[in-house]
């Protein structure tokens, strides 16, 4: 049994703390593989630079346009989708699949509220659903046109009815799973790849985060020691004042 823990979003829905972590450079990095494997042939990410990604993830270029780059784009291009977006008649477009173009997600950990926790959650609630024309519903997001990509990796789950969905052990309520179908990695395996992919598109929606987290703690140690240098200083010029 699977419960998802409580974070309500604005419009009420249930979600999880990721708990992603976009200092963990080996996190980003994993994140990027799931990513540009299961996800980057139909979301393009139109803001990210391959040769930005490669620089801030610690990656060569030649790992960066060998295992992250499924198109022509070059080094210093920014992210495409390998499908393309639109209905066409030489190829097979995201509207074709989808019934409307899949959209770019290089800001959608901002564009969300609770973003990164928006992500992980849709990512750990799709389930089963015969009436939809992927074969998959997802509570975070009903009725999306996603399918369930990564459904190998997490296994199959079905969504109890919603006068059995419980509490898990912090008490928060919302929609409860059970594992019908294992998949490649276990339910905990599987939560840490979700955690992944959501730190990546988390770094892709502000790369600068990394440099702003990275410097802040010297910023307020400078601001620290100016504060008592202005101190001393005033000591000295008040000094002689009655």
């Amino acid at each position: 049994m699977f419960s998802v823990p409580a974070l309500a979003a604005g419009d009420g829905v249930v979600l999880m703390q990721s708990g992603a972590n976009i200092s963990d450079q080996a996190s980003l990095q994993r994140g990027a593989q799931l990513y540009f494997n299961y996800c980057g042939s139909c979301h393009s990410l139109e803001y990210m630079r391959y040769s930005r990604m490669a620089k801030d993830l610690g990656l060569t270029e030649e790992q960066t346009m060998k295992y992250l780059n499924f198109t022509s784009a070059k080094f210093g291009e920014t992210v495409v989708a390998a499908m393309p977006a639109g209905l066409g008649e030489d190829a097979v477009g995201g509207e074709d699949w989808f019934g409307k173009a899949p959209p770019d997600l290089s800001l959608i950990a901002r564009a969300r509220q609770n973003g990164p926790n928006y992500i992980y959650s849709y990512l750990l609630s799709f389930y089963p659903d015969p009436t939809r024309p992927s074969g998959w519903n997802n509570t975070v997001f009903p009725n999306a046109s996603m399918p369930h990509v990564l459904w190998d990796r997490q296994g199959i789950q079905s969504l109890r009815a919603a006068d059995e969905h419980g509490e898990d052990s912090h008490g928060h309520a919302g929609p409860t799973f059970d594992l019908v179908k294992p998949g490649t990695r276990s339910p905990e395996e599987y939560r840490q790849d979700a955690r992944d992919i959501t730190a990546f598109l988390q770094y892709v929606g502000e790369p600068a985060a990394l440099d702003r987290e990275k410097y802040g703690i010297w910023v307020i140690l400078y601001l620290l020691l100016f504060t008592g240098v202005a101190y001393l200083l005033k000591l000295e010029y008040w000094k002689d004042v009655h």
